[in-house]
């Protein structure tokens, strides 16, 4: 299986670069896992809801030109449906059935996902009702693409 974490911006602080490299590594047990990084749009410090709608469909662009055809999608927002971590297990399997190989997670700007891009993907998550930094983030979402994996496979990483 492939999975692949599209995010726009990258990661600024080491020790948040050093767990999603741990996590990398550990998902190489399992599966080819990488992260693409994408600029995000750059908009001024109090844009109009205008501007950001418009940086939000250049974005979307970016993304979908990274999006393997076929691939099945996540599109990680804050309305979407939280799972525990059996039941993303159970989705990220499933999803690997009806998505071929590829399994494709988006964590959009700070403004968020393109609405479009959102309704396009196979499934919307939210980690949380609680607001987290991208950043962390993308390290929390990788760690439960572990624990997915572990789930699956019987490990004893879950509890």
């Amino acid at each position: 299986m492939n999975v692949t974490v599209i995010c726009l911006g990258k990661l600024k602080e080491q020790y948040l670069k050093d767990a999603c490299d741990e996590y990398l590594k550990r998902l190489g047990a399992f599966c080819r896992c990488k992260v693409v990084e994408l600029a995000p749009v750059k908009l001024a410090d109090n844009p109009s809801q205008a501007q950001i709608t418009a940086a939000l469909k250049r974005e979307a662009e970016q993304i979908r030109e990274k999006i393997p055809k076929g691939a099945a999608v996540f599109a990680l927002c804050i309305e979407g449906k939280m799972l525990n971590s059996e039941q993303f297990s159970e989705r990220l399997q499933s999803a690997a059935v009806q998505g071929g190989a590829d399994v494709v997670f988006l964590i959009g700007s700070s403004f968020g996902l393109d609405e479009d891009l959102k309704k396009e993907a196979q499934f919307r998550l939210s980690m949380s009702p609680m607001t987290f930094p991208h950043q962390l983030a993308r390290v929390m979402l990788l760690e439960q693409i572990y624990r997915a994996f572990q789930i699956a496979s019987g490990g004893k990483y879950h509890k």
